[in-house]
């Protein structure tokens, strides 16, 4: 049967962001991890017009790019607020500039740079600038699995998202659809954080032929995914038989320790999440028509 959420129970409070700029340090070159080569690179921030959800996170010449609308808080604390509060799946409108009244949704939250993603269809992309705002009603965080409370944590998962993830209950374990299964070695920049609550961590992919042999090198944005033996309870860090549900949320990176980012959903420290592969467990194909 069908996973039950406290969704009733769940508030829902209004965040907002504007479009952020893309930055860049004086020393603007970016170190190869394979080659040593230092590289210029698109990277996080902007209106991001010909990446999605659904592509292929290795498609084009970039690091750390995020796919559609890049948004912040201008505002520290407040950005800490958005960041947190804003879940995967919640949605989200333009309230100003040309695109006003536009609808989007949330993709995911990416840490160190502390954006908000955000998915427009194209013709908003087309009328927006950067620095319009963007309020995105919130609401996910305080989920709870029923029958699970005490073994499964949930994190920045909208109940609309919850209910597309399709996961069921039999004997006493969940059942989540993913679209890939990563190991736990492969987990890099991110691991160690104090909270999965906002932001991500890295797939590493300097070893591309590992990448390969796993399956990873079709890896989309949007795509959900198994991270064995990872725990993200109260933090990021490995624990053999834990288990974290994420989303595929920016670019493959050419820094050391880095690659594609996810963000957590759900984690288990027991071994409680069975998966099944299913290659459509994505954003795109819950989200868009």
């Amino acid at each position: 049967m069908k996973a039950v959420i406290n969704a009733e129970r769940l508030v829902m409070q209004s965040v907002m962001g504007q479009i952020h700029h893309p930055a860049m340090a004086p020393n603007h070159y970016r170190i190869d991890t394979v080659t040593g080569v230092p590289r210029v690179l698109p990277g996080t921030g902007a209106i991001t017009y010909n990446v999605k959800i659904g592509d292929c996170v290795y498609a084009m010449e970039c690091d750390h790019v995020e796919p559609g609308v890049s948004i912040q808080n201008p505002n520290d604390k407040e950005n800490v607020a958005l960041n947190t509060l804003a879940c995967v799946g919640n949605r989200a409108t333009v309230v100003s500039g040309d695109a006003k009244g536009a609808a989007g949704f949330v993709t995911g939250t990416h840490g160190g740079i502390e954006h908000v993603l955000v998915y427009f269809p194209d013709d908003a992309l087309d009328m927006m600038a950067i620095g319009d705002k963007i309020q995105i009603r919130a609401q996910g965080q305080g989920m709870r699995i029923e029958g699970f409370e005490s073994t499964v944590t949930v994190m920045n998962t909208s109940p609309e998202l919850f209910e597309k993830l399709n996961v069921t209950v039999d004997n006493g374990r969940l059942t989540v659809p993913v679209a890939a299964r990563v190991p736990a070695y492969l987990m890099g920049s991110g691991i160690g954080s104090s909270s999965a609550y906002r932001g991500d961590y890295d797939i590493m992919t300097a070893d591309r032929a590992e990448i390969k042999r796993l399956g990873l090198d079709k890896l989309r944005y949007g795509d959900i995914v198994a991270l064995d033996n990872c725990d993200n309870t109260f933090g990021r860090g490995y624990l053999g038989g834990a288990m974290t549900i994420g989303v595929v949320i920016h670019s493959d990176c050419i820094l050391a320790g880095h690659g594609p980012g996810v963000t957590g959903l759900i984690t288990c420290r027991e071994p409680v999440i069975d998966i099944v592969i299913d290659k459509n467990a994505n954003l795109a194909n819950f989200f868009l028509d």
